[in-house]
């Protein structure tokens, strides 16, 4: 089975990258793997963060690792809150903040247009892949649901009329933009066992 160290901390993540690549892999977060640092984020783009934390971990371990960053861009907020989405209403990263501000910026614009990115930087072997995967959807004028973490008792997806936070863990990771992401990886991985580069 192979290994992947998960650069982040953050156990909703942890969670629904280990439902979505089931047995596949054996993933440990930065805690597990007994690594007890804070990486920045301090770029402007999703590219250039996960990047650096994926880089970061291994600099410290030399092992095959990958990190993802994420954002909720919105069209009539010009792409906001983007690469700040976890730190939108400022610090420490409060959700309920994130949520309520981004709900006041919305007030009284018809066009509720958004997506989720999210890019996912894998090293293997000392070289960086990157993949992104993208889920559009629209912004709720309400609270909806209690599932979830971050923006999704706001975030409905297309296709559906209930945010992410009125699914359950499984529903929600069929369709993410963290799901197409890791799709990417894991075709990619696979495709690299079978090639025997593994």
């Amino acid at each position: 089975m192979k290994k992947l160290i998960f650069a982040s901390n953050n156990q909703y993540k942890a969670a629904e990258i280990k439902a979505i690549l089931g047995d596949e892999f054996s993933i440990q977060t930065m805690e597990e793997a007994g690594i007890c640092i804070d990486i920045p984020e301090p770029f402007l783009t999703l590219e250039e963060n996960a990047r650096e934390k994926s880089l970061t971990i291994f600099r410290i371990t030399g092992l095959d690792c990958f990190s993802e960053d994420s954002g909720l861009e919105v069209e009539a907020l010009n792409g906001a809150p983007g690469v700040h989405s976890a730190r939108y209403a400022g610090l420490p990263s409060d959700s309920i903040a994130n949520n309520n501000k981004l709900i006041e910026a919305l007030n009284g614009i018809e066009n509720r247009r958004a997506r989720f990115r999210t890019v996912i930087s894998l090293i293997l072997k000392g070289k960086e892949f990157q993949f992104e995967g993208v889920c559009s959807g629209q912004i709720s004028e309400n609270y909806a649901g209690d599932a979830g973490f971050g923006y999704d008792p706001l975030f409905i997806p297309e296709g559906d009329s209930r945010t992410f936070a009125e699914m359950t863990m499984l529903e929600k990771s069929g369709i993410s933009h963290r799901k197409k992401a890791m799709d990417k990886m894991t075709r990619f991985l696979i495709q690299k066992t079978d090639e025997g580069a593994l």
